[in-house]
């Protein structure tokens, strides 16, 4: 197993109170595997991707509990030096704003190179190579007279190329991607996600793939983790979750998407709003929302994750409810 995540908190510290933003986060990576984590803004996607990462701003975040365990071993008890050396080599990071991640005031090919300097102790020289023929890998037209560029002289889309090249410069095992077609036209977005599923067929490296758009999700995919208000609500192969969710989030979010077979008719939406960090309901945390939610759905504590079916795990009292609801109006179509 590549990357383990088990029972993760996290939580941020404010003026107005603790905002408990992740609330014990299990899943798993393998090699050459596409994990998907999809969900709302705010949810805690990109908490999870900066815990697992160790980029947390401390203060106001803090990781209050769990383990992150890569190949073994665990990242939170090692040494700031020691999880450094992981961190970009072993470990690597598109982050969701190209214009914003990248350095203004330094050249493209100087900050690509910049990680053969820092980490495999090249010179000038061979750290420019290696970042003109990383340049090239991810199709940058003209590399070698564009590397002195600024990412201001750069579209959208050859900036999010020159973040993907930085992020398989030493060949990570695996590649953390957020948001990484956000502000992208569609024709850019398929561009994007086939090179990173090119990269990833060729280094066998597992890919953790944060979006809210299930269209990018579908075709890439192997398996989805949905989360919700800090937490994994669902969790299975991609295939089972398109076909018939099993949390009514999920479902909530697939009625969601514009269909060819639809036309003209109103799309379905979630009422309400993302619960406050600050001061989360009891039980269910979507259970103000939800429209199968009872009485015990509103108390105590909230569902854990249990399997559903063969592949499947849900944090949901009614599952069986929402997966027959799935089945019948499967059924409905047929006719």
């Amino acid at each position: 197993m590549l990357l383990e995540v088990e029972d993760l908190h996290v939580e941020f510290r404010t003026r107005e109170g603790v905002a408990r933003a992740i609330n014990g986060v299990n899943f798993d990576l393998r090699e050459g595997e596409t994990l998907a984590i999809l969900g709302e803004s705010g949810s805690g996607k990109s908490v999870t991707a900066q815990a697992v990462m160790g980029i947390l701003d401390t203060p106001p975040g803090y990781v209050t509990g769990g383990s992150i365990r890569y190949c073994g071993r665990d990242l939170l008890t090692m040494k700031e030096k020691e999880r450094r050396s992981i961190r970009g080599a072993h470990i690597s990071m598109i982050f969701q704003d190209a214009l914003s991640s990248l350095n203004p005031v330094f050249p493209v090919g100087w900050q690509i190179a910049e990680m053969f300097r820092q980490h495999r102790g090249m010179n000038r020289a061979e750290a420019r190579d290696q970042a003109v023929r990383l340049m090239e890998k991810v199709a940058i037209p003209a590399a070698k007279q564009r590397i002195n560029s600024f990412p201001h002289q750069f579209s959208g889309g050859m900036r999010q190329r020159i973040m993907i090249a930085m992020a398989i410069a030493l060949d990570p095992a695996v590649l953390i991607a957020d948001e990484p077609t956000t502000a992208l036209d569609v024709t850019v977005q398929a561009q994007i996600m086939q090179l990173l599923a090119e990269l990833q067929e060729e280094s066998r490296m597992g890919l953790i793939l944060i979006t809210h758009d299930l269209g990018v999700v579908a075709d890439v995919a192997d398996r989805i983790a949905v989360m919700y208000a800090g937490r994994i609500v669902e969790q299975a192969d991609v295939h089972d979750v398109y076909r018939q969710p099993a949390h009514p989030y999920t479902k909530g979010l697939l009625e969601s998407i514009p269909r060819i077979d639809q036309k003209g008719q109103e799309l379905a939406a979630i009422g309400g709003l993302p619960p406050n960090l600050l001061n989360i309901p009891p039980g269910c945390p979507f259970n103000p929302r939800c429209t199968y939610a009872i009485d015990d759905c509103r108390e105590g504590e909230p569902p854990a994750l249990q399997p559903v079916g063969e592949r499947r795990m849900a944090a949901c009292l009614r599952s069986d409810d929402v997966l027959a609801d799935g089945a019948a109006a499967d059924r409905e179509e047929l006719r």
